[in-house]
């Protein structure tokens, strides 16, 4: 088992018996992470990858020792710097991380980038759970993306193991914009939309769709693509569970017996997954970092950008257990595996037997949070209605963002946000700076998950409910890259 393995598998107990230190930034002492050396806390660079069987150079985000991304303990801060090793400019944005001040959430198109070679400053206390860090430029396509965990201290003795989700092109994310007929239009600000990080140059055949699959087309926004409900408006070359696919998976070991908790990340960039875990029984905890009641389900809808924690008990016997993610809509799979010592690892199809469907509420539906906010009625209540235009243009209350007219609010206030998407496409809808609770799903009220992502599925409405805790001009956006990157995002402002 490789050392980044090891640190993303390994319980408590074994931990602090080795003696090892795991790998990550900056520490207050806790026993998952080495103290602060001169070395910057993170650094991203580019590295070269395989996929199915091809060179694919994307990028990194790890500490000093090479460990991707940041795994600590709850309390632990991170402190430090982020340096650019890259050769263009760079925006790093802390995905769910509620204690990070504004003037550290570098995600402004216009403001924050960080230039080659140049470092940041960050010193903020880790919010608790499973996150992530990624860029919030077309960058995030080639896979500027991390793991960002803080173990819970009740977490108890229980092995880790963080999987974070893909979808991988060979071809540059400015291709694929052009594929969908659409325009950057953050491009007077963005900070990384050169394609340097790309493929080795080879030529490649077509990509085989499966049933349900729709293939990226120009015109995206007329005709029959309004129309129809669909997903998959990017056409993807292989989809990455810890940047490997399922004919070559990564497989775990545990413990015959013991107890695993699955951190998954969807770092997808326009993909979401249903998760499964054939042969365990499988029971979330926690959504988006954020414990909720344990909650049994046969699949798990994941859209970009949410997190999902799984508990599920290996059998005394031992033996091997694929953890899959089927692609939305397709008979796409990719996964990992957790095996005992010793068991045997059979062969496992990288194509389903049928296209899932879409993902909805359902299940969202269900969840209830631990802790849900105070009893409250909203100072403020606001109509966020997601709208498509011709050419590939996503809108939030009929305008771009550079357009937008931010949503203003003031310090302490309880808002509620309702969510209309009379358009053909689901859009997970993400909040910086801020978890909400889901407090109604089409007028029905339910005290709900607290998240920072929330499935918007095509004409059934979603409330959700915050209260403005910091001041910030907050960025409010679907999570779904290209849908951003044409106009679908706006502000939340709190004074």
């Amino acid at each position: 088992m490789s050392s980044s393995t090891l640190r993303q598998t390994m319980n408590r107990r074994a931990f602090i018996q080795s003696g090892i230190a795991c790998g990550g930034v900056l520490a207050t002492g806790a026993p998952w992470l080495p103290a602060m050396a001169a070395a910057p806390a993170l650094k991203v660079y580019s590295r070269t990858i395989e996929v199915n069987r091809r060179a694919a150079k994307v990028f990194n985000v790890a500490a000093k020792d090479g460990a991707k991304g940041i795994f600590a303990n709850e309390g632990d801060r991170l402190t430090g710097s982020l340096l650019n090793a890259t050769d263009e400019p760079l925006q790093m944005h802390w995905h769910g991380q509620i204690k990070a001040p504004f003037d550290q959430d570098r995600a402004r198109p216009g403001g924050g980038a960080i230039s080659p070679g140049q470092s940041d400053a960050h010193d903020f206390e880790l919010t608790v759970g499973t996150h992530w860090m990624h860029s919030h430029t077309l960058s995030e396509q080639q896979m500027l993306a991390a793991p960002m965990v803080a173990r819970e201290k009740d977490a108890g003795d229980v092995q880790d193991v963080v999987i974070m989700l893909h979808d991988f092109a060979f071809r540059s994310p400015q291709e694929i914009l052009a594929e969908l007929g659409g325009s950057d239009a953050h491009a007077g600000y963005d900070a990384a939309t050169s394609t340097k990080a790309q493929q080795m140059p080879q030529s490649m055949p077509p990509m085989q769709h499966g049933p349900g699959m729709m293939h990226a087309m120009p015109g995206h926004g007329s005709g029959r693509m309004m129309s129809m409900a669909h997903a998959n408006d990017v056409r993807y070359d292989a989809y990455l569970a810890n940047d490997r696919t399922l004919n070559d998976p990564e497989t775990v070991n545990v413990d015959k017996g013991g107890r695993v908790r699955l951190r998954i990340i969807n770092g997808g960039t326009a993909t979401a997954f249903f998760i499964s875990t054939p042969g365990l029984t499988a029971r979330c905890i926690a959504v988006d970092g954020t414990p909720c009641q344990p909650t049994e389900a046969p699949t798990f809808p994941l859209a970009q950008g949410q997190r999902i924690d799984l508990i599920v008990e290996i059998p005394r016997e031992g033996g091997a257990f694929p953890v899959l993610a089927q692609v939305e809509a397709a008979q796409f799979v990719t996964g990992i595996v957790l095996s005992t010592p010793g068991a045997t690892i059979r062969k496992l199809a990288t194509n389903a037997e049928k296209p899932q469907g879409m993902v909805d509420l359902g299940f969202e539906a269900l969840i209830r949070g631990t802790g849900p906010l105070s009893q409250r009625q909203p100072d403020k209540a606001f109509m966020v209605i997601l709208g498509e235009e011709p050419g590939y243009r996503w809108t939030i209350n009929g305008r771009v963002h550079g357009e937008h007219q931010p949503f203003e609010v003031r310090l302490g206030e309880r808002v509620e946000m309702t969510f209309m998407n009379p358009t053909m496409m689901m859009h997970p809808m993400h909040l910086h700076g801020h978890h909400f609770q889901v407090v109604a799903i089409g007028g029905r009220r339910f005290s709900g998950a607290v998240r920072d992502t929330v499935i918007v599925p095509p004409h059934a409405p979603v409330t959700i409910a915050f209260d403005a805790a910091q001041k910030g001009a907050w960025l409010l956006h679907c999570q779904h890259l290209y849908h951003m990157a044409t106009g679908m995002m706006t502000e939340v402002r709190i004074v």
